[in-house]
């Protein structure tokens, strides 16, 4: 099985700078994408072969996710059943006969901090809400976490230590979701590679220079870690300023 995730950062101005070409291209049997910024019915898009399932915010041009899955699920699941997080359009999930898909962007602290006290509520209910599905079925989560966990996942740790995605509040949120029975893939399959980033600021030639973070996960139950095959990340895929990640998985 091969999954995509990608934060496409505004699926409509991707869809113009090549997004198609890679999603024909890569052939997954599932394709997940963040940061759609569009409500429904915004681009035509077609693509055979593939249902298409999406989580819009109440906001226009703002968040956003969308599943395009060559096996139709089980069932199909927007937000995770808390009102207060469920108006951005932040997790799809979808249920097949062996597992749970979770395809999410999460809330970003934003600078200053000043949506630290949502953002810690969000990673609250969001590892239980996992850890629920756990409890069922393995979950495979994947997207844009906004966090990157640990120094080696991001170029400048000490300059970042008080930003967002990079405070000691969520890195400590993502050790107690992975201490809670889940498993970062590449991670787990790279524990020492250097340079290995997923997004880069459009600024100071962060991209080129590889000044970057990696914040997009694929992240499974502990017990699907012996399937994983593979964890990569494609950092020759333009198109956005996050580049698209891979799982491929034994079922």
């Amino acid at each position: 099985m091969k999954l995509i995730s990608w934060n496409v950062n505004g699926l409509r101005a991707a869809l113009g700078k090549g997004f198609l070409d890679f999603f024909r291209a890569a052939d997954a049997d599932a394709f997940c994408i963040q940061e759609t910024k569009m409500q429904p019915g915004q681009a035509e898009l077609e693509l055979p072969g593939y249902c298409q399932y999406w989580n819009s915010a109440e906001k226009k041009g703002y968040s956003g996710t969308a599943v395009f899955t060559k096996t139709e699920p089980l069932a199909v699941t927007n937000g995770i059943g808390i009102e207060e997080h469920d108006k951005e359009g932040r997790v799809i999930t979808c249920e097949y006969e062996g597992l749970y898909l979770v395809n999410c962007y999460t809330p970003n602290a934003q600078r200053g901090l000043v949506r630290m006290a949502y953002r810690q509520k969000w990673e609250e209910d969001f590892r239980a809400y996992l850890m629920g599905l756990d409890q069922k079925k393995p979950v495979v989560l994947m997207g844009d976490l906004n966090v990157a966990h640990t120094a080696i996942d991001l170029k400048n740790p000490k300059s970042n230590e008080k930003n967002a995605g990079y405070s000691p509040e969520e890195r400590a949120c993502m050790t107690a979701l992975l201490e809670s029975g889940f498993a970062d893939t590449f991670r787990r399959l790279y524990p020492e590679r250097t340079g290995a980033y997923t997004w880069w600021s459009y600024m100071f030639n962060a991209r080129a220079n590889n000044a970057g973070w990696r914040i997009d996960y694929f992240i499974v139950s502990e017990r699907l870690m012996p399937r994983v095959r593979d964890s990569i990340i494609h950092p020759e895929v333009y198109g956005s300023d996050h580049c698209p990640v891979e799982l491929q998985l034994e079922l």
